[in-house]
């Protein structure tokens, strides 16, 4: 007979107490009370679209600690594709591009997540975020179930969902909800199996709980190819929209669910040669109140538009093509500095009529500075012609006709086109482009003197004379890929050939120019450079410092007399500049992008004609339209 067991007691020891499983967090859809249950219960975002692409990254705490404040509960979010994959299978996450980080710092500061991963984003952006090398691929049909470009489609997911994934809100993270594609219903294609293609990819690499979600115009056309069963149909509108009319067309797809405008738009984007947009703070608040009284979720396009720095600017095509501007300010509720607006307040009192605004004042605006003149000089030997050897240090393709971009697999910038006259030209011919060959402007020099420039929907020929075996070159720059409408095939460079009287030039010599590769190795400042007394109109290098005094603070940049061209300070890429066409005047500088205690560098592409004395004025705000009295500002 074994011996007896003592009794066991009857409550267990406190390190054995079973512990209460953590609630389970869930975001999805309560068609039965039409509206988002978030861990069970009802909820309604109020979100606004920040852009990190557009953004520097030592301003994004900024920019989403506003948002906020402000009351917004999630911020919206386009991972644009072209940014993270240059090259075909190579992958650029670190720095500014680092949407983890980004991610992370929303989560940080207790906001939400609408995530938009694309593939095709529009947004304005270069391509519309679709890498231009897809285009090196002959017939590549975009945003389709074309194999070649699936196949693109899908190693890209593989790469960007795995991260996406543990930040999904059912994993622990901020992410609600994900949108597949983006207002494909205004595509010509219309491909369903397109959807249901990537339908899968999402669901088989983020799981079956995440909520995907479409976008698409208030119209009942948009809705019918841009829809799809197992995505809740999401529609987009501005202030000037009727309401109720806009979310009837919502229902028309979706009859039960909760009402969502995906793109509240708080402004408008610019076109170079168009007036500034504007909207009034008065209408966009009214507007936002109609929806949150409907109990509706809105996000407004844009919260803070940022600035299209380097060439990622876009373009539309409304029967001619519209390059957009550097600025994508979006007259946005905070500025493109990311000032907060009267229109923020305007919204931010609606907001706090539906539900509390968070404990706290509004951070003031960001310090700016008028650093004043800062005369630049020419660089000896620094018209573009000159220092080719710096420029395209690959040599030049050899070609009969000439190629385009994507066909000597350059991207983005400036490529140069030479060839010979063929014969003498005693009197004036006329040299002329096919239409709408010229993608997108054509700088044109023969013996390296400035004739003029040829234009995508402008001017297509110009007259030139000179004797047999002159030099002549075209510089031709790439304003930005068309980001939204029917044609996303836009191939930039000399799409054909060029003729004189009629007769097609050949043997050229193209030149693929890799200008920021050589700033960001320290030319011209690095080499030694002398200054040139020569004003030769036509693409040439100015180059200046500065120093700040003590301070590093934003600041803004105007080209008084300048024609066109591109400004990098201290190897950063700001943009384009053309304050002849407007309607932006100025630049955004980030002072975060400048040094203290040591000088500036800054570089100037003028690509058709500086001023005698050339100057740069720094200012602390920023001048978005040319029909502004700029006299004061301007240099007697």
């Amino acid at each position: 007979m074994s011996p007896l067991k003592p009794p066991q007691d009857r409550h267990p020891p406190l390190c054995a107490v079973p512990q209460a499983a953590p609630p389970v967090r869930s975001f999805q859809i309560d068609f039965d009370r039409d509206c988002f249950l978030k861990d069970g219960a009802p909820f309604r975002y109020v979100s606004g679209s920040v852009h990190y692409a557009r953004v520097p990254r030592a301003a994004w705490r900024d920019r989403l600690l506003r948002l906020y404040m402000a009351g917004l509960n999630a911020v919206q979010v386009y991972v644009p594709w072209n940014y993270h994959e240059p090259q075909p299978g190579v992958y650029d996450f670190s720095g500014d591009r680092d949407v983890e980080a980004f991610l992370d710092l929303a989560a940080e500061l207790g906001l939400l997540v609408i995530l938009r991963p694309g593939p095709y984003i529009c947004a304005e952006w270069e391509m519309g975020g679709l890498p231009a090398w897809l285009l090196w691929t002959a017939d590549i049909v975009l945003r389709s179930s074309d194999p070649a470009y699936l196949a693109a489609v899908d190693a890209w997911l593989h790469v960007l969902l795995p991260k996406i994934k543990p930040r999904l809100y059912q994993h622990g993270g901020n992410i609600i909800s994900v949108q597949v594609e983006n207002e494909y219903g205004s595509y010509y294609i219309c491909d369903s199996s397109y959807l249901q293609h990537l339908l899968g990819t999402f669901r088989a690499l983020l799981g079956p709980e995440v909520l995907l979600f479409t976008t698409d115009g208030a119209q009942v056309e948009d809705l019918r190819c841009g829809t799809l069963q197992g995505l809740y149909a999401t529609i987009d509108f501005g202030p000037g929209s009727n309401v109720t009319e806009a979310f009837g067309t919502q229902r028309y797809v979706e009859p039960r669910g909760p009402l969502v405008n995906s793109e509240y738009y708080t402004g408008w984007l610019d076109y170079w040669g168009g007036p500034h947009a504007s909207i009034s703070a008065a209408l966009v608040a009214q507007g936002l109140a109609n929806m949150l009284q409907l109990g509706a979720n809105v996000n407004m396009y844009m919260f803070h538009g940022g600035t299209n720095f380097a060439y990622w600017s876009g373009a539309d095509f409304k029967g001619k093509y519209e390059p957009v501007t550097t600025s994508y300010d979006y007259d946005a509720p905070l500025s493109e500095a990311g000032d907060p607006t009267e229109k923020l307040f305007a919204i931010r009192t609606v907001i706090s009529k539906f539900q509390p605004l968070p404990v706290g004042p509004m951070p003031p605006p960001t310090p700016k500075c008028a650093y004043g003149w800062v005369a630049l000089h020419k660089v000896n030997y620094a018209d573009l012609l000159d220092v080719l050897d710096v420029l395209s240090p690959s040599g030049p393709i050899q070609s009969q006709f000439p190629l385009t971009f994507e066909a000597i697999k350059q991207a983005q910038g400036f490529v140069l086109y030479r060839t010979q006259l063929p014969r003498d030209i005693l009197a004036p011919a006329t040299l002329r482009a096919p239409p709408h060959s010229i993608c997108d402007r054509g700088y044109v020099m023969l013996q390296k003197e400035y004739q003029g420039t040829l234009e995508r929907d402008g001017q297509t020929e110009l007259r030139v004379k000179g004797k047999a075996g002159d030099m002549l070159d075209v510089l031709l720059e790439n304003m930005g890929r068309i980001s939204f409408g029917a044609n996303f095939s836009d191939f930039k460079g000399l799409l054909g050939n060029l003729s004189l009287d009629s007769r097609p030039l050949s043997n050229w010599l193209i030149y693929p120019l890799t200008i920021d590769a050589a700033i960001h190795q320290g030319w011209p400042h690095a080499a030694q450079t002398k200054s040139s007394s020569r004003s030769r109109a036509g693409p040439a290098f100015y180059a200046g410092t500065f120093e700040t005094p003590g301070i590093a603070w934003d600041t803004f940049v105007k080209f008084p007399g300048w024609s066109k061209g591109q400004l990098w300070i201290n190897g950063f890429n700001l943009g384009r500049y053309w304050p002849q066409q407007g309607p932006q005047q100025t630049l955004f500088v980030p002072g975060s992008i400048l040094r203290v205690g040591c000088p500036n560098n800054i570089t100037v592409l003028e690509l058709e004609g500086a001023p005698p004395n050339p100057s740069l004025l720094f200012l602390d705000q920023p001048l978005f339209n040319r029909t502004i009295n700029h006299r004061l500002l301007d240099k007697e």
